[in-house]
C-alpha cells in the first residue's frame, strides 16, 4: 500500500510538473496570439518630402481612435507615463536637423493626486523631423517610435513601431549653374554684334533720351526696356522648363531623332546666316506688337522690348538654340532658365549702359558691311555645331527597322575621321573668308585687311591645322567631348560578341590574361584603345582570375563629359598606368541599343520600367546598386562586389581623380594581405 501510495504520489508530482510546464510554455504563446489579434487604437503613416537637393522632411502621422490619447515627447519629469520617443539609426549618410516637431492639439492636464502634469494628443498628431543628406548616393533611413496609449481608465503596454525611408540618390551635376549662366552671357554678347541687334542700340537709346524732357526719365525707360527683355526671355525659358521638365530636356542629349531635328535646325540657321535666305517671324506679329508699343508708359516700353525680341529672332534664334542642348546635358531643373537669364542680361545691358553714358554712343562703330561679316562668321560656327548633333544621331541610331535596314544602333556615317575632316574644311573655308578670298551674296568689297580680321584668320587657320592630327588618333584635348569617341573610327562595327559582350563571359572563364583576348571581349569599344570589357559579369570573372579590382565605367555613346574625361584626364601617364595595370576595366554603355534576349528581359524593381536592351540593363544596375543615374560614373569594387571607395562622377581635376584610384588600389592591396 505504501509502495502504491508512494507511486501515486510520484505520479501526481510528475503530472503537476507537466501541467506547470505546459502553462509556462503555452501561456506566452496564447498571450502573444491574443495580442496579435487585439485591435490597437493607433495607426501610423510615414512619408517624406524633399525640400531641396540635400534636405528632407520626414513626416510621422498618428491617427488615434476616439477616447484614446498618445503622449507628447516632452512630458513633465513627474509623469509616470511613457513619452513618445523617436530613435533614428545613426549613419554617416545624414544628420538630424534638431528634434522632431509636434503638430497637433496638445492637451495638458494637471493632477494633484498623484501630483503630475500630463501632456497628450487626441484624434491625431503629426511629428516632423528634418534631416540633411550627405553626398549624392541614396540610402535607407531606419528607426522606430516608442510610445504609450491610454484612455481615462487604463493604459496599454508601451509599443514600438519600426519605420524606414528610402532617400533617393541625387543626380550629380555635370556643371554648375554658373557654367550655363556664363555660356548664356557669351551667347548674348555674340548676338549683340549681329545685324538684327547692333543697329537697334543707338536708335533705341536715342529715342528714350529724346522723347523725354527729363534725362532721368529717359534713363528709367531704358532700364525698363532692358528689364522687359530679360523678363520676356526668362518667362519663355520657365514655360519650356515647366512643360518638359529636366527629364524631357535631358532626352535631347541622347535621343537620335531629336538630335537629327537639331541638326536640321542648325543647318537652316547656318544657311540663313551665310545669306541663302532670310529667316523672319510673320510680319503681322511684329506690326501688332509695334502698334501696342505706341501706347506709352511701362506697358508701351514692354511691347517695344517684345518687338525687338520678335524682329531679331533670325539673329538671336541660333544663340538661344545652342542653350537648349547645353541645359539638357547639365540636367539641373533650372539650367535652361539660368542660361537664358545670362543671355538676356548681356543682350539687354547695352541699352541701359548707353542710356546712362550717352557719350559712349559716339565711340560705337558705324553699321556697315562688317556686320554681315559677323553674321557669316557665326554661320560657319552654326554649320560646325550642327555636325555635333548629327554625330549623336549617328551614334544613337533612330531605333527603327526599314526594309533591310536596321537603324537601332550606330549608323556608321559620322565616324571620328569624317567628323574631324568636315571641321577641318569648315574652319579652313572660314579662314579664307576672313582673308577675303571668298565672297558671299551680301558681302561688301574688301579693299584692305584689318589687323583684327587678320589675327582672327590666323587663329582660325591654326585651329584647322590643330584638328588634322586627330585624323590619325591624336586626343585633341581642346575639343574633347565634341567629336565622336576615339574608338568610333572607320572600320569600327558592333562585332559578333552579342549584346553587350554577353557571350564574352565564357571566354573569361578560360583563364586567358592576354591583352588581345581581353580587348576582343569589348563589343562597342574601349577608350584610348585600352583593354576592357563591355559586360560586367565577364569583367568580374576575369578579375577573380587575375586578382585585380574592377573599375566600372558607366558611360554613354553620346555622353560629352565622358569623352572629356577619356580625352583630358585618362591620358595622364599616371592615371593611364593605374587603369591599364591595376584594374580590370569594364565600360558599360547605358545607351547601348542592343536588344536583350527575350529570356533576359525583365521589369526593374527600382524604376518599374521595362529592361529590354543592354543599355537599359546597365542603367538599371547603376541606379539600383549604386543609387546614381548620371554619366560618367566610376565605381571601384573588389571581384566580390565590395566598394573600395565612394563612386565619383565627372572629375576634371587629375590629382583628385588620381587620389580616387590610388586610395582604392591601396585598400584592395591592404585587404588582400589580411588572413
Amino acid at each position: 500500500m505504501y509502495i502504491c501510495n508512494s507511486g501515486n504520489h510520484g505520479l501526481l508530482i510528475s503530472m503537476k510538473k507537466i501541467i506547470t510546464l505546459f502553462f509556462v510554455i503555452a501561456f506566452p504563446l496564447f498571450n502573444l496570439h491574443a495580442q496579435s489579434q487585439m485591435h490597437f487604437p493607433v495607426s501610423w503613416k510615414f512619408s517624406q518630402k524633399a525640400i531641396n537637393d540635400s534636405e528632407y522632411i520626414i513626416t510621422m502621422h498618428a491617427t488615434i481612435e476616439k477616447g484614446w490619447h498618445v503622449y507628447s515627447q516632452h512630458l513633465d519629469t513627474s509623469a509616470i507615463q511613457n513619452p513618445t520617443v523617436f530613435t533614428f539609426t545613426p549613419s554617416a549618410d545624414y544628420n538630424l536637423n534638431g528634434s522632431a516637431q509636434e503638430d497637433g492639439k496638445l492637451i495638458t492636464v494637471k493632477d494633484t493626486q498623484p501630483k503630475e502634469i500630463e501632456s497628450f494628443f487626441e484624434d491625431s498628431v503629426t511629428f516632423i523631423q528634418k534631416i540633411s543628406a550627405h553626398g549624392a548616393a541614396g540610402f535607407i533611413l531606419r528607426g522606430n517610435v516608442f510610445y504609450q496609449v491610454c484612455n481615462q481608465g487604463e493604459c496599454l503596454p508601451p509599443k514600438r513601431t519600426d519605420f524606414a525611408f528610402t532617400i533617393p540618390a541625387r543626380e550629380m551635376p555635370h556643371q554648375s549653374y554658373l557654367g550655363i549662366f556664363l555660356l548664356g552671357l557669351i551667347a548674348g554678347l555674340g548676338a549683340i554684334w549681329t545685324p538684327c541687334v547692333f543697329p537697334m542700340i543707338p536708335l533705341t537709346v536715342s529715342f528714350f533720351l529724346k522723347r523725354s524732357s527729363k534725362r532721368h526719365k529717359g534713363i528709367a525707360d531704358a532700364f525698363a526696356y532692358s528689364a522687359s527683355i530679360i523678363a520676356i526671355y526668362v518667362l519663355l525659358a520657365v514655360i519650356i522648363t515647366a512643360i518638359y521638365g529636366p527629364d524631357g530636356l535631358n532626352a535631347v542629349a541622347s535621343n537620335g531623332w531629336l538630335n537629327l531635328i537639331y541638326f536640321l535646325i542648325f543647318i537652316v540657321f547656318g544657311a540663313s546666316f551665310l545669306g541663302a535666305f532670310e529667316l523672319v517671324l510673320p510680319a503681322k506679329w511684329a506690326n501688332t506688337i509695334d502698334r501696342a508699343s505706341e501706347k506709352g508708359g511701362p506697358l508701351g516700353v514692354f511691347f517695344m522690348a517684345l518687338t525687338l525680341c520678335i524682329i531679331s529672332f533670325s539673329c538671336t534664334g541660333p544663340f538661344l538654340g545652342s542653350l537648349l542642348p547645353a541645359a539638357a546635358n547639365q540636367g539641373h531643373y533650372w539650367s535652361l532658365v539660368a542660361g537664358v537669364f545670362g543671355f538676356s542680361l548681356s543682350l539687354s545691358l547695352p541699352f541701359a549702359l548707353f542710356a546712362v553714358f550717352p557719350s559712349w554712343l559716339k565711340n560705337l562703330p558705324q553699321s556697315g558691311g562688317w556686320l554681315n561679316t559677323v553674321k557669316v562668321f557665326f554661320g560657319f560656327l552654326e554649320l560646325a555645331f550642327a555636325l555635333k548633333f548629327l554625330s549623336i544621331t549617328d551614334l544613337e541610331g533612330l531605333h527603327i527597322r526599314f526594309l533591310h535596314f536596321d537603324l537601332n544602333g550606330p549608323l556608321g556615317l559620322m565616324h571620328r575621321e569624317v567628323f574631324l575632316s568636315l571641321w577641318v574644311v569648315i574652319f579652313a573655308l572660314l579662314g579664307f573668308y576672313l582673308l577675303g578670298k571668298i565672297r558671299l551674296k551680301h558681302d561688301s568689297e574688301l579693299h584692305h585687311l584689318g589687323v583684327f580680321r587678320l589675327m582672327l584668320a590666323v587663329i582660325v587657320f591654326a585651329f584647322s591645322i590643330y584638328l588634322i592630327p586627330g585624323l590619325f588618333g591624336a586626343p585633341l584635348k581642346m575639343i574633347s567631348g565634341f567629336p565622336p569617341p576615339s574608338f568610333y573610327s572607320e572600320g569600327w562595327s558592333l562585332g559578333v560578341a552579342g549584346g553587350g559582350g554577353a557571350s564574352a563571359g565564357g571566354s573569361a572563364q578560360q583563364g586567358s590574361n592576354s591583352n588581345t583576348t581581353a580587348h576582343a571581349r569589348a563589343k562597342i569599344g574601349c577608350p584610348l584603345n585600352l583593354d576592357c570589357f563591355n559586360d560586367f559579369q565577364a569583367a568580374v570573372a576575369y578579375a577573380k582570375q587575375v586578382n585585380k579590382p574592377v573599375m566600372i565605367d558607366f558611360t554613354g555613346l553620346s555622353c560629352g563629359n565622358c569623352r572629356k574625361m577619356e580625352e583630358s584626364v585618362w591620358p595622364d601617364p599616371r592615371v593611364l598606368s593605374d587603369i591599364k595595370n591595376d584594374f580590370v576595366l569594364t565600360s558599360l554603355f547605358v545607351d547601348d541599343p542592343t536588344p536583350l534576349p527575350d529570356s533576359l528581359k525583365y521589369v526593374s524593381k527600382t524604376t518599374g520600367e521595362k529592361v529590354e536592351t543592354y543599355g537599359n540593363k546597365w542603367s538599371d544596375m547603376e541606379t539600383s546598386l549604386y543609387h546614381y543615374n548620371t554619366q560618367p560614373l566610376y565605381v571601384l569594387i573588389t571581384p566580390q562586389g565590395d566598394e573600395l571607395a565612394p563612386p565619383v562622377g565627372y572629375t576634371p581635376d587629375i590629382e583628385q581623380y588620381l587620389n580616387f584610384l590610388n586610395g582604392a588600389k591601396a585598400k584592395f592591396q591592404q585587404d588582400s594581405r589580411k588572413p
